[in-house]
């Protein structure tokens, strides 16, 4: 693995995604890796002790400098977002993690970094292309003419022409994943930033808990996605990484599902069925995505493979160690 001998940061290591790539580098072998984050360390999903841990707001271009000094490869993961309530809810605060990759992109260049990971999103694809729920999946090519989602995925997709510009104007090598709808253990599954795959497991759990028996789903449940499992994303980051591969590319599950299917798996595996009620006024963005993975296959031969129903039961059983643990420490305080 020509990362083990290199020193490496993560951005955003205090992140759902970054706090598993950390780990993911150290069971790879590489034993020296710098995580950073603006969090504070209590907040973080996951501290790794092996790794020098900083506390660094990376949108300030001098705590930049500070990350990338000394490093000969980044991974860019670090940005303010969320699943789509906070997304559709905080176009602005999306939009200021452009700060972070640009101030990254020129302290990486100017402390003779070798190469740079940025992680993009399937938020940058044109939303003509996404309207029916019955969807092609999406090329690449795809993502243009523009017309991502709006405030995140523009931010996205101009971040990802940066990478290419530095590239060919300064030489630094960059690398540049597409993450299609990223889920597992230790991620949000509560608090407004959560996306589906754990706002459902939370829901399902609640209504068995409480006798219920019903979940809210937002929208009409016919919308479509594929799901990544977080095992999935951090061998496929770290393969792109090391790759030659020149271009953004999709890196994310191509099994398709509705919402309703994506209930339908989480309520088998709860053991319970659940009165459906829709709320058509909540944020659901597009009728449908999926990622078209020929080219990850041309260039690696290989593709995301753990199936959802594995990656939602291993989800399903965290989320609910968290929510019994909430529980009994809520009752320990009150008496």
């Amino acid at each position: 693995m020509k990362l083990k001998g290199e020193k490496v940061v993560v951005c955003g290591a205090g992140g759902f995604i970054g706090g598993h790539l950390v780990q993911s580098l150290f069971a790879a072998g590489v034993r020296s890796v710098r995580a950073v984050d603006a969090k504070p360390l209590h907040a973080w999903y996951q501290v790794v002790h092996d790794a020098e841990n900083l506390v660094l707001d990376l949108k300030d271009k001098d705590s930049c400098y500070t990350a990338a000094a000394g490093t000969e490869s980044v991974f860019q993961l670090a940005a303010d977002m969320g699943g789509m309530g906070f997304i559709e809810n905080n176009k602005a605060l999306c939009m200021l993690s452009v700060l972070t990759n640009t101030h990254m992109l020129m302290a990486a260049r100017d402390s003779g970094v070798q190469r740079f990971f940025y992680s993009s999103s399937a938020c940058v694809y044109n939303g003509e292309k996404q309207k029916n729920a019955d969807v092609t999946p999406l090329k690449e090519e795809d993502a243009y003419p523009a017309l991502p989602e709006d405030g995140y995925g523009w931010e996205k997709l101009f971040s990802e022409r940066m990478c290419r510009h530095f590239e060919e104007d300064f030489g630094l090598q960059c690398r540049v994943a597409r993450y299609h709808n990223v889920y597992g253990p230790l991620g949000t599954w509560t608090g407004g930033r959560e996306k589906a795959p754990a706002a459902i497991c939370r829901k399902v759990i609640e209504a068995k808990r409480s006798g219920t028996d019903e979940i809210e789903i937002w929208g009409d449940g016919k919308q479509t996605r594929s799901f990544m499992y977080i095992d999935d994303c951090t061998q496929g980051t770290l393969a792109i990484m090391e790759s030659d591969i020149r271009e953004p590319i999709n890196l994310g599950s191509s099994e398709l599902v509705t919402i309703d299917q994506l209930v339908d798996i989480t309520e088998a595996i709860a053991g319970v069925k659940l009165r459906r009620s829709y709320n058509l006024s909540a944020p659901k963005g597009v009728n449908g995505r999926n990622s078209d993975n020929t080219k990850i296959q041309q260039y690696l031969g290989w593709e995301p493979s753990i199936r959802l129903k594995d990656g939602m039961a291993r989800t399903y059983a965290w989320i609910e160690e968290q929510m019994t643990f909430a529980r009994s420490t809520q009752t320990h305080m009150r008496s």
